[in-house]
């Protein structure tokens, strides 16, 4: 009988064990994907080239709307800056016809990055053809980000995304 039990507990500790090491590797795995992902976004922050995509809209005071995939976009180098956005909010000045989203391309004399513990801020100014937006990105080691919009003639709107490396044919553009 104690022959039986003994051999019983040898096999629970040894299941026991095997579990507790297969759980271990699991945890190595994320962190090594973890990190994998911090240097991926990391080199594209450094090279100042990346798209954010947008997947949610909140304009303010205004309540959080989702956004169609790859449809929306922030296109980030450093010879210019182009955005497609749409905008939910109060309008100031408008010109006449306009679609009523947040389009622009231009440059920006003035981008400001900065690290911190578990993200970046960038800041960047850019003056389009009829008004000049401040953003705001702040971009997460994980890859989400977040993007707030700020303009002389609309309200500001922040939206939710993900940044990711530019496609092979938005590289040569």
């Amino acid at each position: 009988m104690s022959a039986k039990l003994s051999i019983l507990l040898v096999l629970i500790c040894f299941f026991n064990f095997s579990a507790v090491a297969q759980e271990k590797s699991k945890k190595e795995l994320k962190a090594e994907r973890e990190l994998q992902k911090q240097k991926e976004i990391e080199a594209l922050i450094d090279a100042k080239n990346f798209v954010f995509e947008a997947q949610k809209a909140t304009p303010q005071g205004g309540r959080l709307l989702h956004l169609d995939y790859n449809t929306y976009f922030l296109k980030f180098n450093e010879e210019k800056i182009t955005c497609d956005l749409p905008f939910f909010g109060r309008a100031y000045n408008v010109a006449y016809g306009g679609d009523g989203g947040i389009k622009f391309e231009g440059t920006s004399d003035n981008i400001n990055i900065e690290k911190k513990k578990k993200n970046y801020l960038i800041k960047a100014t850019v003056k389009g053809k009829d008004d000049v937006y401040d953003l705001l990105l702040t971009v997460f080691f994980n890859g989400g980000a977040s993007l707030s919009v700020s303009s002389n003639n609309r309200g500001p709107i922040s939206y939710d995304g993900e940044i990711e490396a530019p496609k092979t044919d938005e590289v040569k553009k």
